[in-house]
């Protein structure tokens, strides 16, 4: 268990000193955080809810502070590339996110051509669906996405990585939100007065929030 809590530190390490250097971003995965708390809450009533909240709020705008907001010159302080980032990044990197959000946007579309799904639904109550039904299948399936996205990327990094890799991965994927909220809550704050970038992207800042781990 030593060595899997060391690897989830060194991963969330990673992920934050490598992409969250924006005050911007940082705020948005706030925002973010917060809303997966609450889809997280409605998965116990109504996962289709949750699935669109997830979606429509979580997932949006955490992608947008990575796509439009995170400087993608030289990391002059980690001394790496952007591309080298996006290489050995062991999750999601920005072209693999594109396909996924792709999939993620195109999926109404299909169920609006195909109400059954390729059979999934029933025909009796999927040839001229209402829009609440309509929506709470789109909740389903965008529901599928997300599991889907993160099983697959799990069971990816078992072979091109090794199964610790993979858990520790999804480990780390459930529990961003609240370990988000922990590390970026005075995001907003630092950015009403005019910081940006965060100097040294935090360390201190994650270093003590991620302490609890090292014993």
């Amino acid at each position: 268990m030593q060595s899997f809590w060391q690897a989830l530190k060194t991963q969330r390490w990673d992920d934050h000193r490598y992409y969250h250097h924006s005050r911007i971003n940082q705020s948005l995965h706030l925002l973010s955080a917060t809303s997966f708390v609450c889809a997280y809450g409605l998965m116990f009533t109504n996962p289709a809810a949750a699935a669109l909240l997830a979606w429509l709020v979580s997932m949006t705008s955490r992608q947008a502070g990575h796509f439009f907001f995170e400087p993608k010159g030289y990391d002059v302080i980690n001394q790496a590339t952007h591309e080298h980032k996006e290489e050995i990044k062991v999750g999601y990197n920005l072209r693999r996110k594109v396909v996924l959000m792709a999939i993620w946007a195109v999926s109404p579309a299909i169920l609006w051509l195909d109400p059954t799904l390729f059979g999934l639904y029933s025909c009796d109550t999927c040839v001229a669906p209402s829009g609440a039904e309509f929506v709470q299948h789109v909740g389903q399936v965008w529901l599928a996405v997300g599991l889907g996205g993160l099983l697959f990327r799990t069971v990816h990094l078992f072979f091109i990585k090794d199964v610790q890799t993979g858990l520790v991965w999804m480990t780390k994927i459930v529990t961003d939100p609240f370990h988000d909220i922990k590390l970026y809550y005075k995001a907003p704050l630092y950015l009403l007065r005019g910081e940006l970038i965060a100097p040294l992207h935090g360390a201190g800042e994650l270093e003590a929030s991620l302490s609890t781990h090292d014993a």
